[in-house]
């Protein structure tokens, strides 16, 4: 192979990878899913959407918590492109629920652009959680 032909070759390889585009940033929150929220994640999560985000602050110990996992599962499924759903376990991550004076839980606040815009506290079943999603929904 002469040497125009291997840099031939080269401007041709590279020429296809800056063609190439570069995958879409990665997001800390998932479409139609219960996202897992840390301190670590919280504030990240936040800034890089505009949807509502309706936080369960719950622990593994609270039944009344356990009593709206299921809601909360359905809800994302049922609000997938319109709001995020995500839980952050108090005992895990107490920077975060500290931060917003979670004292009782379950607790589910509801984040516009980062800021509470609505909280609820207990189990207060589908048309509480609902309520509060469409609070944020504005």
């Amino acid at each position: 192979m002469s040497t125009d032909d291997e840099l031939e070759k080269i401007k041709q390889q590279m020429l296809k990878r800056m063609m190439t585009p570069t995958p879409a940033k990665s997001s800390t929150l998932r479409d139609g899913q219960v996202n897992d929220l840390t301190d670590a994640n919280f504030r990240q999560a936040m800034s890089e959407t505009d949807k509502p985000v309706l936080v369960d602050f719950w622990a593994e110990w609270c039944a009344p918590c356990k009593m709206m996992a299921p809601v909360i599962h359905q809800l994302a499924a049922e609000y997938a492109g319109k709001a995020y759903l995500a839980k952050l376990s108090v005992d895990h991550n107490p920077g975060t629920a500290a931060r917003y004076r979670v004292m009782s839980i379950p607790n589910f606040i509801v984040f516009r652009g980062g800021q509470p815009v609505g909280q609820t506290v207990g189990a207060v079943g589908r048309p509480g959680l609902v309520q509060l999603i469409q609070r944020g929904l504005g």
